[in-house]
């Protein structure tokens, strides 16, 4: 009997909760299907990229009615089994489609059908006819002089994005310049030239030198291990020297960070110690760059992959060890579409490698620190700081009563005066961007709000508008109160912009660098203000969070931090955590070499414990103490929770929605289960639709997937579902 006919199950992009059946393309010559290959298929009325998962000899669509695929992309996988197997654990885990599971692993340039080659970017460069020749003899060809003149102060060349800035349809005049002979296209080397090692290992403290010796003796088999190390203490050290270990046992290392801005710090220490290809994964690469490094770290050709949360899922040809640096940072929780966890993720993947994992923290989140108590992990402490460097001594500075400028109290000002004069470095950490967060009428009250969110606009004084955090939405300020016609309009409270200004007044002779997302929003301009701080061309920093994580400022002696007290106000069960952390980071970039350390901190609530503890430096117990909390509550980590969220342009549709669902959960009687609401989010409206949510919570995880894999069937098949829109979110960092 001839063999049936083959079904290809295909993973698209699609929010369908399936895999998809077609048949091989017409006039097909492969015999062999092997999962991990990209196809180009008919979706509907469009064609997508999509990943074999799968091959079959029936289905449940009947064979006249399936679609043939258009085109074979790839002649071997391109994931490879535990990759594949490692998205459709997290597709599982998380209720997700596999399709858009998978797309989130894979390049943009793969997404788009390019072929999996590795090549570097091509780069526009001058010949020695270009550098030497006269632009006066292109006077009347304007376009091309102006590439000329572009390229002659880039002597590394410029790439097609960055022609694309500058130039409007620059390719025919440069085609003209190349037939001259002025201009030539040179492509890069894939990863760039690797330059030879310049620094040499340093002599390892005790604790440093026992966690590394912890984490060797596991080589080749699964630990995950928590490194907690006070800030400064030498985390970065001991990645290197266990780095060392992987590489000459021919192993790759997959080093994980919580956010672009520290991915240049740690890529800059490896490429110290390491004369190897770094593959880099972030999303501030171009797509060639990403694919570059994705195929190379596929390979086995680059032995070191340092990227943030999406890195992952990057194929390795030999795996050898895990890291996870900040691992408490929520932002390895992804927050839209697939909300996954790469740090628990990471987790799963080591284990399925039987490769050691390292979660390096100075702040241990709860969930990291639940595991230590259930042996999960197994905890190495670096309890001191490396070299000669010492913890900073740390005071609140009690602000009730006091009049404040911009915000600064005035023992705060003059401790930063005593700093400056020493030529030393001043870090002031304040989480809210802009001038002002509320614009108020002084005359009758008049607040100015975002029309589309329950909250208020901030203003931004410097480019004079007032702006939404929430959904973006922005508008001119007011020169007159709307309400009462008042021109008597008061900007209340402070943001990053209105303390650089008041300290840019009091310290004008003083280098100033303010980071936030605001002055970081061009590519580059983050690296720049860094480079100023390192440099010390800025010895005042101003900044948000994203100065508080992970960076090395060896100058910066004084730490201020202002309005301290802002998560004892949050909804959120997560908030006392979050700030304990917070504070904690921030405080840690004080005394980092021999200079001693002070960080000082204004608060309105001077006799909070939390704030105590903190100032004693005792994090452990903060620590341990918010988690009885949660155990007491039954709160995660102590259980595990689902939340299910719905938003419409009315509330009533949302709520309805969720009231279904909510029925639909208490009917299939999960034991162990719990559901609670549905309730309108804390912040109700937001980019102008209405948001509920629902929560699911139980005891043991398996009780909770045992309700989703139920419910969500069911959830697909109301016809209330087709009038909101609706995500599910397992494990969330945020009930918001």
């Amino acid at each position: 009997m001839p063999e049936p006919p083959l079904i290809l199950r295909v993973a698209v992009p699609s929010p369908l909760r399936r895999v998809f059946d077609y048949l091989p393309p017409k006039k097909c010559q492969i015999t062999d299907w092997p999962v991990g290959i990209r196809l180009r298929v008919p979706f509907g009325r469009t064609r997508m990229i999509g990943v074999l998962v799968g091959v079959a000899t029936q289905s449940d669509i009947p064979r006249d009615r399936l679609k043939a695929v258009i085109e074979v992309l790839d002649h071997e996988p391109l994931l490879p089994k535990d990759i594949l197997a490692l998205l459709e654990w997290s597709s599982g885990y998380y209720h997700h489609p596999l399709g858009e599971v998978i797309e989130t692993a894979l390049p943009v340039a793969l997404r788009q059908g390019r072929p999996a080659e590795i090549r570097g970017e091509s780069t526009w460069g001058l010949t020695g006819t270009g550098r030497q020749g006269d632009v006066a003899t292109l006077q009347h060809a304007p376009r091309q002089a102006g590439l000329i003149q572009a390229l002659r102060e880039a002597a590394a060349g410029l790439k097609a994005e960055q022609l694309d800035r500058t130039f409007q349809a620059w390719r025919p005049a440069m085609s003209r310049l190349v037939e001259k002979g002025w201009v030539e296209l040179v492509q890069a080397p894939c990863l760039g030239r690797e330059e030879a090692a310049r620094e040499s290992p340093p002599r390892l403290n005790a604790d440093q030198a026992a966690a590394v010796t912890a984490v060797t003796e596991t080589l080749g088999s699964y630990q995950a291990f928590v490194l907690d190390g006070i800030t400064g203490s030498g985390k970065t050290e001991v990645y290197l020297a266990l780095a060392e270990q992987v590489l000459a046992g021919g192993g790759q290392v997959l080093v994980l960070v919580p956010e672009i801005g520290l991915a240049p710090q740690i890529v800059a220490r490896f490429q110290q110690r390491f004369a190897l290809p770094i593959a880099v994964l972030h999303s501030g690469l171009s797509d060639q760059e990403r694919l570059c490094a994705w195929l190379m770290a596929r390979s086995g050709e680059a032995p070191i992959v340092i990227g943030t949360r999406s890195a992952v899922f990057t194929p390795l040809l030999t795996p050898g060890l895990i890291i996870v640096d900040e691992e408490h940072d929520p932002s390895f929780k992804q927050q839209e579409g697939f909300r996954y966890s790469a740090r628990d993720i990471a987790v799963i993947r080591a284990r399925n490698h039987r490769i050691p994992i390292v979660l390096g923290t100075a702040t241990p989140s709860l969930e990291s620190t639940y595991n230590i108590q259930q042996a999960r992990y197994r905890q190495l402490r670096l309890t001191r700081r490396a070299g000669s460097a010492q913890l900073p001594r740390i005071s609140l500075l009690d602000v009730r009563g006091q009049t404040l400028h911009g915000g600064l109290s005035a023992p705060l000002l003059k401790a930063m005066e005593a700093h400056l004069v020493r030529g030393e470095q001043v870090l002031l950490f304040l989480n809210r961007r802009g001038y002002a967060p509320t614009l108020l009428c002084h005359e009758c009250g008049w607040v100015a709000d975002c029309k589309r969110c329950d909250a208020h606009l901030i203003l931004h004084r410097r480019r004079q508008r007032l702006c939404c955090h929430h959904c973006g939405a922005e508008r001119p300020v007011e020169r007159q109160c709307p309400a009462c016609g008042s021109a008597d309009l008061v900007s209340v409270g402070q943001g990053t912009e209105r303390v650089e200004s008041v300290l840019r007044e009091r310290f004008p002779s003083i280098g100033i660098a303010r980071v936030d997302r605001d002055t970081t929003r061009r590519k580059g301009s983050l690296q720049n203000l860094l480079d100023g701080i390192q440099d010390g061309t800025s010895q005042l920093l101003i900044g948000t969070q994203m100065l508080a994580k992970g960076h090395h400022f060896p100058n910066v002696t004084l730490v201020g931090i202002l309005e301290a007290e802002q998560g004892l106000y949050s909804s959120d069960f997560r908030a006392g955590e979050r700030m304990a952390q917070l504070i904690m980071q921030v405080a840690g970039r004080a005394g980092r070499a021999e200079q001693p350390g002070q960080v000082l901190v204004q608060t309105h609530h001077p006799d909070h414990p939390l704030l105590w503890s903190l100032i004693q430096g005792d994090y452990p117990g903060i620590a341990g103490a918010l988690l009885e909390e949660r155990r007491q509550a039954e709160l995660p980590p102590c259980s595990a929770m689902a939340l299910l969220r719905a938003e419409a342009a009315q509330e009533v549709p949302a709520m309805h929605f969720l009231e279904q669902v909510r029925d639909e959960a208490l009917a299939l009687k999960i034991r162990g289960a719990q559901i609670l609401g549905p309730v309108p989010a804390p912040m109700e409206r937001r980019a102008g639709r209405y948001r509920v949510q629902l929560l699911m919570q139980a005891g043991k995880r398996q009780a909770l997937h045992r309700l989703l894999d139920q419910l969500l069937p069911l959830i697909e098949k109301l016809p209330s579902a087709r009038k909101v829109r609706w995500s599910l979110d397992v494990d969330p960092v945020d009930t918001y």
